[in-house]
């Protein structure tokens, strides 16, 4: 009995000792490669739909956020976005760092969706979105933007013939970060660099900047002053100068002793300038609008119809093309959408209006027209990180983009 419990116990023991041997360690390698994979997938999902980091490459929000801000866009106050382009390499956008080239196929599209969210864009968010001109670069040139304006001021023909031209899928075109100040059937005008929606007043807020002519006495301003306020002076004489200073700062110079007068900076009603400086609808016979004098116009609104004409198709042709996929032509004088003669569309998506804080130093609507809702990508939610020439900006990190702005 004792000795077949004893052989019996070896048996069980060899078996196990076989097992364990058939159980090799992974290598360093395959744990590391592990690791990396696993971390792929969680960054991808946080950042497909929960946050994003995002950093702000130039002023045109100044003085609310500043260059080199890095903050995180939340995807879950509007819902995030479904990928349309499934097909792409992990955590880059639409470029490969280093070697370049895109960083995506477009061999499977998905349509627009979007999961529910804890809120909806209201007036006045900081906003990041998919740029709506970005559809069309010219490969080289760095700023996607160019293109458009490049053919008006080109031609077509001229610009195919000198460049490569390409195109990118919604989601992939490039991100950019504006206050959203109108919503969905809103009545946008700017009245002397002054925007009003709803024909109220839209709110000043204290870091928004206006360029101003400033004249003076001949004596010089204190340039501590200046450089504490942060004003840009440009001379213009040596009694006038154009100083883009933020709302909060223009009391504080108009109060030095030196000073004269200071005014705004504004184009005149009804000078859409030369074809460098037209504003959307970018159709000066019939719009004769300019960064301070723009509209009114009402913005689309998802379900709402409106008349068409030779005289305000400008407004709408991109959007019923481009934005919701309509086979559009214009014959004779009259407009035909899917080869059916049209008077009137019915908007298939919500639209925004989105302008710089930095109003006289701003690509926004104004320049593009109405931001769809299909290329909104999420609310800016804090600065995490922030730098400038000084070095680090201490007072700005992990503070709100609501709390900054005043």
């Amino acid at each position: 009995m004792g000795l077949a419990f004893w052989r019996k116990k070896e048996v069980v023991v060899e078996e196990e000792t076989t097992v364990k041997k058939k159980k090799k360690k992974k290598p360093v390698w395959r744990e590391w490669l592990d690791a990396a994979v696993f971390a792929i997938i969680a960054a991808t999902i946080i950042r497909t739909f929960l946050i994003e980091a995002y950093t702000i490459p130039t002023g045109s929000m100044e003085g609310t956020l500043l260059v080199n801000d890095y903050l995180f866009v939340s995807k879950i106050s509007y819902g995030p976005r479904l990928p349309m382009t499934p097909l792409s390499v992990p955590l880059v956008h639409n470029a490969m760092p280093i070697t370049g080239g895109k960083s995506y196929s477009t061999a499977v599209k998905w349509k627009y969706r979007r999961l529910p969210g804890f809120g909806h864009i209201e007036r006045y968010d900081v906003v990041v979105f998919n740029f709506p001109e970005g559809d069309t670069i010219l490969t080289e040139i760095s700023e996607s933007s160019d293109y458009y304006k490049v053919v008006r001021e080109q031609g077509r023909q001229s610009v195919f013939s000198r460049y490569t031209v390409d195109t990118r899928p919604v989601d992939k075109e490039d991100n950019y970060i504006k206050r959203c100040v109108g919503l969905p059937g809103d009545k946008i005008e700017v009245r002397d660099g002054i925007l009003w929606v709803n024909d109220q007043q839209a709110p000043l807020f204290p870091h928004s900047k206006l360029t101003y002519r400033v004249k003076t006495n001949g004596m010089y301003l204190n340039q501590d002053l200046l450089e504490e306020n942060k004003v840009e002076v440009n001379a213009i004489s040596a009694t006038e100068y154009d100083m883009n200073m933020e709302n909060r700062a223009v009391d504080i110079v108009r109060k030095q002793p030196q000073v004269v007068s200071i005014t705004p900076k504004i184009i005149s009603k009804g000078n859409p300038g030369d074809i460098q400086e037209w504003t959307f609808p970018q159709d000066t016979a019939h719009f004769k609008w300019n960064l301070d004098n723009f509209g009114p116009m009402v913005l689309p609104k998802k379900g709402v119809t409106v008349p068409l004409s030779p005289e305000n198709i400008a407004l709408y042709r991109r959007t019923i093309q481009v934005y919701e996929g309509n086979k559009y032509e214009e014959r004779d004088g009259k407009i035909f959408i899917n080869g059916a003669e049209a008077t009137s569309y019915t908007f298939k998506m919500d639209y925004y209006w989105l302008m710089g804080d930095n109003r006289h130093n701003s690509l926004d609507s104004r320049f593009w027209g109405y931001v769809p809702e299909d290329h909104i990508v999420g609310k800016a939610w804090f600065v995490w990180l922030s730098y400038g020439e000084g070095g680090m900006r201490w007072k700005r990190l992990f503070r709100g983009v609501k709390t900054l702005e005043k």
